[in-house]
């Protein structure tokens, strides 16, 4: 049976300082589970299942049995965020690196440094994002588009946050995300152009824009959905591109405007 422990422990997970207390975010749903089952970087505290998803699975959690509590769908509704529980909620460990605790930012952005291989690479640099459903969202995006590093701003929402792990869809097990002073990426890749996504900036699908010499790597910023990005990272931003208005619409989502920055840097 499900203790009053543990609907506290999961429960508790769900605020960020407990997250980084405890080392450990949740987990949700069958899909993502199961990659996690499949995957190895990220190591499973706890399991709560029903039956159903524990025998369709038993092979892959054959290793992790001691870690497995079966749950009835009841039980599972105490402990899920999701208006319909899903089957499975894991408990993971974060990552030590991500976590950027008593860390400076200049050995973290070394070891970045050291596990970017690819030359002809993309950044994307969220500064202040602050709604869950975008963060993982962009996560998301940059999963699809084969970027392997996401760095955010200390005023970003936790990427650790359950909402934010459910809307990323397993992203998480591929693509890194740290949270980086600006001026230190800056640093460390100075040969990196630098785009943000400004109201009233170059169109990106304008002759100014296309004349402009075709990159294979660089730094994408993406400023908080109500302020845009900060000043003091407006300043460093090379080309300022902004995407064309047909319609009368006040705004245009920032995950949905990442996505189409994203797709004419990088597929063009």
């Amino acid at each position: 049976m499900l203790s009053k422990s543990d609907i506290q422990n999961v429960a508790a997970l769900r605020q960020k300082k407990f997250r980084q207390k405890y080392n450990q975010f949740i987990v949700e749903g069958e899909k993502m589970s199961e990659e996690v089952l499949s995957a190895s970087q990220f190591s499973i505290v706890s399991i709560f299942a029903v039956r159903e998803w524990l025998d369709k699975n038993a092979r892959a959690l054959k290793s992790h049995e001691q870690k497995i509590k079966e749950v009835s769908e009841t039980e599972l509704k105490l402990i899920s965020g999701l208006t319909t529980p899903n089957k499975v909620v894991m408990l993971l460990q974060i990552p030590l690196p991500d976590l950027a605790i008593s860390i400076s930012d200049s050995i973290l952005i070394e070891n970045i440094k050291s596990e970017t291989q690819n030359p002809k690479s993309f950044f994307l640099y969220l500064d202040g994002i602050q709604d869950p459903g975008n963060m993982g969202t962009i996560w998301r995006i940059a999963d699809w588009f084969g970027i392997e590093n996401v760095f955010c701003s200390d005023t970003c929402v936790d990427t650790w946050n359950p909402k934010v792990i459910q809307a990323c869809m397993g992203a998480f097990l591929r693509v890194r995300t740290r949270e980086i002073n600006f001026a230190e990426l800056k640093k460390t890749f100075p040969a990196y152009p630098i785009y943000g996504a400004v109201l009233g900036g170059d169109n990106i699908f304008g002759q100014k824009f296309a004349q402009l010499e075709k990159n294979e790597r660089g730094i994408i910023v993406i400023g908080n959905e109500g302020n845009g990005i900060s000043p003091d990272i407006l300043r460093e931003i090379q080309y300022q591109i902004s995407i064309p208005r047909a319609g009368k619409a006040e705004s245009l989502n920032a995950a949905v405007a990442t996505g189409i920055i994203c797709a004419f840097l990088i597929n063009s």
